[in-house]
């Protein structure tokens, strides 16, 4: 039996690890082509290797999403190894502890950049191409947004404002597309269980008590999974989502 995606060709940034590695797996096995692209190519890599026995193809590539070049030449991979291409996903960020005191230029700068800017130009060259396709293949993007966006989070000041960027984002280029037969929508996942979430703690003095308080935010008891926000980032990137767009949806 066909998946939703069968046929269909993706872009998910970020694709070597956590939310992204589960995305493009979730992806493969509905039965999408995709391109898992990712700073560490290793890491894209063996997210190939994970999905070498399920319905779509996978395909590595390295890209660091901060720069022009590297966001074009990621689309243009997509569409030589598959033909057009249907879905972007944004996945692709990092963030710091910090306040606005004791984050220091350079890095609330690499956040911005990775987070806001990639973004921007993953879109920027993913719309271009949806563009050149026709009509009733214009395709979608997802991007990752946080939890932080919509509320204050302690010790969160450069990633919060990329989150909040992102989400605003989203809606900018869902009203200015949406006559062009482009989605763009958003996912606000709360705190998920990742290996970016593993360095976070890690960086703490105390990491094991980090955790603890990390958990203990959650009414729920836990920490999501990462498998959890791939199925929220598949319903907004299949048909079931046809009439959504513009949309933030909170996982949390």
């Amino acid at each position: 039996m066909a998946g939703k995606l069968a046929g269909q060709t993706a872009i998910v940034t970020g694709g070597g690890s956590g939310i992204g590695r589960a995305t493009v797996l979730r992806f493969a096995e509905e039965g999408a082509n995709v391109v898992a692209a990712d700073f560490n190519l290793a890491g894209a890599e063996e997210t190939v290797k994970l999905a070498a026995e399920l319905a779509g193809k996978v395909r590595a590539f390295r890209a660091d999403v901060s720069q022009a070049a590297d966001a074009e030449a990621m689309v243009n991979f997509a569409v030589a190894s598959f033909g057009e291409l249907d879905i972007l996903i944004n996945n692709a960020g990092l963030g710091t502890p910090g306040t606005v005191v004791s984050t220091v230029e350079a890095e609330w700068d690499r956040i911005m950049n990775t987070n806001v800017k990639g973004t921007f130009l993953c879109s920027k060259y993913a719309v271009a191409q949806f563009l050149k396709q026709p009509e009733t293949r214009r395709g979608n993007i997802v991007n990752l947004s946080s939890i932080v966006a919509l509320m204050g989070v302690v010790d969160r000041a450069a990633y919060g404002a990329s989150k909040g960027a992102i989400y605003a984002l989203t809606k900018a280029m869902a009203a200015d597309h949406v006559k062009d037969n482009i989605r763009v929508n958003c996912v606000c996942p709360g705190t998920i269980d990742t290996p970016w979430v593993d360095r976070m703690v890690n960086s703490y003095n105390d990491p094991s008590e980090a955790r603890r308080r990390m958990v203990a935010r959650q009414p729920i008891g836990r920490l999501g999974s990462p498998e959890e926000i791939a199925g929220a980032i598949f319903y907004l990137a299949g048909p079931d989502a046809g009439f959504v767009t513009g949309s933030a949806l909170i996982i949390d």
